[in-house]
């Protein structure tokens, strides 16, 4: 029985939500009414089974688990479909394999910016949903001490998503949808750079490489 408290799931406020439904594609699937292009949004997630994890990530593992059901719990919690843009974000605490099992499950990568880093080397993941601007961050619980690498697998397994996280509120805002920057030619080797990227120097834009760096602090 899937239960939790409303007021455990954050209201987002920040630049891709305002209060007002916007115009870009919802991240969400209507509960026992799924139908036309969110139905099957929704049934790619069903379809992204663990074993479409594992042959994605290479091996299964206790992390790889980790990453999965928090995934799954997301789906409830948020009532998310699968991302095809940026309409799900996920910024993850850690880089661990979990991360593997949530670009699978829930279409978040960084190639599409819609996964993020914030790293605390914590087992924590903040979900967000751009559509309706709510959001949740699961936090692992702590597991049995004394297991084995292979018993502390055989648990994550056994668990069901709520026994595994708490549910807290986000503490991090909704980030913005990712940029599209303009590129420059490196005036030292050659090769062409994102413009947040390049780094003024005697006068010449430098990729980071050829860019020297002065730090009197770390010497």
């Amino acid at each position: 029985m899937f239960d939790i408290s409303k007021s455990d799931v954050t209201e987002c406020k920040g630049p891709a939500h305002d209060g007002q439904q916007p115009e870009e594609e919802s991240c969400c699937y209507e509960s026992g009414n799924v139908y036309g292009r969110m139905g099957l949004m929704m049934n790619k997630i069903k379809e992204r089974s663990w074993d479409t994890c594992v042959a994605f990530h290479g091996h299964e593992c206790g992390g790889l688990t980790i990453g999965y059901k928090a995934a799954l719990y997301a789906v409830k919690l948020l009532e998310l479909a699968f991302s095809e843009d940026e309409q799900v974000v996920c910024i993850s605490e850690n880089d661990a394999c979990g991360v593997d099992a949530i670009q699978v499950m829930l279409g978040c990568s960084i190639g599409k910016g819609n996964l993020l880093f914030h790293m605390t080397g914590k087992q924590a993941f903040s979900f967000y949903c751009r559509s309706t601007g709510r959001s949740v961050r699961l936090v692992l619980r702590e597991k049995p001490q004394g297991m084995t690498k292979e018993e502390a697998f055989g648990y994550y397994q056994s668990r069901t998503p709520e026994e595994l996280f708490e549910v807290k509120k986000t503490a991090i805002p909704l980030p913005e949808q990712a940029r599209i920057f303009d590129s420059y030619i490196c005036e030292c080797c050659g090769e062409r750079t994102g413009a947040n990227w390049i780094r003024i120097q005697g006068g010449k834009k430098l990729c980071v490489d050829c860019y020297g760096t002065y730090d009197r602090f770390q010497v």
